[in-house]
């Protein structure tokens, strides 16, 4: 009987990176992952991610055949396999990532942007299957977006178009500083140390009680102003507002820039559902221009919580194939 094809799509984050095996349905045949910021050296890293993935596969290599690594990455580049000047990542300058997974794999090795990574997925497997002109705004530990033009993605003359999370907000007023060495970047208010930090800038300006209080900011996470948010937490809840709003603010811009039918919100922060959704989708039309208003959706990925960045890393390799 003839194997079936898979892909690896590997999803590197700035605390961890997950993979899992993934078919051409979108069926993850089986996952895993391994702490990036364990690897200061990229080369080990590489060589570590590879054996971990390996040792998986080779559990069902009478069934799978491997047929490639698709790679979504913080400021990957398609054009030329790298990751160049990550913010979040260990490795800083270019990292030549399709080269050093070359050392250990003859087969193809595709390397993009995380959040582009997360467009093609959403393409693919998920809500935009019948769009062609969309937007996939990723929301985790930074911010990252990948734009869908008439079907094709936008890659830009060197690769990086679409970095919203690297736009700055309000010059002048916004001043939050950002890994990039940039002040008042998107991403430093909306993410999940987004929200982290603003939490404690609405916790110093108010005297409204909050269980959060008692924790530093090391020991905050989103999950937990999400939680507090939802037991109806006064300083969690306008965190979530003061997010939203800085969110939509910046989608107006980006809806007419684009014009897109929709845009896909995804990720952890996303997760949060109407405590973000509400008061960016109210944002986002309080300032867009009247020919846009009412006529763009703002809507959760419709691919699996769980495993939406691996799938969109697995896509870019059935997507090379059958170009």
């Amino acid at each position: 009987m003839a194997r079936k094809k898979a892909v690896a799509g590997i999803d590197i984050g700035g605390t961890n990176t997950a993979f899992a095996l993934v078919d051409r349905k979108g069926n993850v045949i089986a996952e895993d992952k391994i702490k990036t910021s364990q690897y200061p050296e990229a080369d080990e890293y590489v060589a570590a991610l590879y054996a971990k993935i390996m040792q998986i596969y080779r559990k069902f290599e009478d069934e799978v055949e491997l047929i490639g690594f698709g790679i979504g990455a913080p400021m990957g580049n398609i054009n030329k396999g790298t990751i160049e000047y990550p913010a979040n990542l260990p490795w800083k300058g270019i990292t030549p990532l399709a080269e050093l997974f070359g050392k250990h794999t003859d087969l193809p090795v595709v390397v993009t942007n995380d959040a582009n990574a997360a467009a093609v997925g959403e393409m693919v497997y998920g809500g935009a299957k019948n769009m062609k002109d969309f937007v996939v705004i990723t929301l985790g530990t930074g911010l990252g977006s990948g734009f869908v033009v008439n079907g094709r993605l936008l890659y830009g003359h060197q690769g990086f178009a679409g970095e919203l999370g690297h736009t700055t907000i309000r010059p002048g007023l916004c001043n939050r500083e950002c890994d990039c060495g940039k002040k008042g970047c998107l991403e430093t208010y909306v993410s999940a140390t987004g929200l982290k930090r603003t939490l404690l800038k609405v916790m110093a300006d108010s005297i409204s009680p909050s269980d959060l209080r008692k924790y530093s900011f090391d020991q905050l996470d989103a999950e937990m102003i999400h939680s507090a948010a939802k037991k109806g937490d006064p300083i969690a809840l306008a965190a979530f507002e003061r997010t939203g709003v800085i969110l939509g603010f910046k989608l107006a811009d980006v809806v007419s820039h684009l014009n897109p039918e929709a845009i896909f919100l995804f990720g952890g922060l996303a997760q949060a559902k109407e405590l973000i959704f509400e008061p960016a989708r109210r944002s986002m039309e309080e300032n867009l221009l009247h020919i846009y208003k009412g006529k763009v959706k703002l809507l959760p990925s419709k691919l699996s919580t769980k495993n939406a960045a691996v799938l969109g890393a697995s896509s870019l390799i059935w997507t090379l194939k059958e170009s």
